[in-house]
């Protein structure tokens, strides 16, 4: 990847519905050039073109950050298993006190609830959890900055 591929990159961040000749006139390529690399980015998985809803504006009131401690043989199943979940957006494994952490979406606290208990809390492995529940976002942004 060079910087030209991180500019094409940096310019869907703005607006992941660029065209490519728009990208290309910006950046002073052909529209060519912008459609052999940002298949190479793709084919690569170095990007993936999504479209990322806004949760909240989508009925998702409740959103959260569960740290979760689970069995240390186990901790891959269990990450696999909370990847699985319809209400979790990322799962990462991690260290420190928590073993993993998951961002999920509610419609409510109540869902949250519901959502620890019946979903989280019955997993083979957990033996912990904690959650942190979002007041506020200052910042919602996809990717390292380049």
């Amino acid at each position: 990847m060079d910087e030209l591929d991180k500019r094409i990159i940096s310019l869907l961040q703005k607006n992941g519905r660029a065209s490519n000749a728009r990208i290309a006139r910006s950046i002073g390529v052909s529209e060519g050039t912008v459609r052999r690399r940002l298949k190479i980015l793709v084919d690569d998985e170095i990007i993936q073109v999504v479209a990322m809803p806004n949760p909240e504006k989508m009925g998702y009131r409740c959103e959260a950050i569960i740290g979760v401690q689970a069995d240390p043989d186990k901790m891959d199943p269990v990450a696999e298993q909370l990847a699985r979940l319809e209400e979790v957006q990322f799962v990462t494994m991690t260290t420190g006190t928590y073993d993993i952490f998951t961002w999920v979406t509610c419609p409510s606290s109540d869902d949250l609830g519901i959502f620890l208990r019946t979903k989280v809390g019955t997993i083979p492995g957990v033996r912990r959890t904690e959650t942190f529940i979002n007041l506020a976002f200052k910042k919602r942004s996809y990717g390292p900055p380049l």
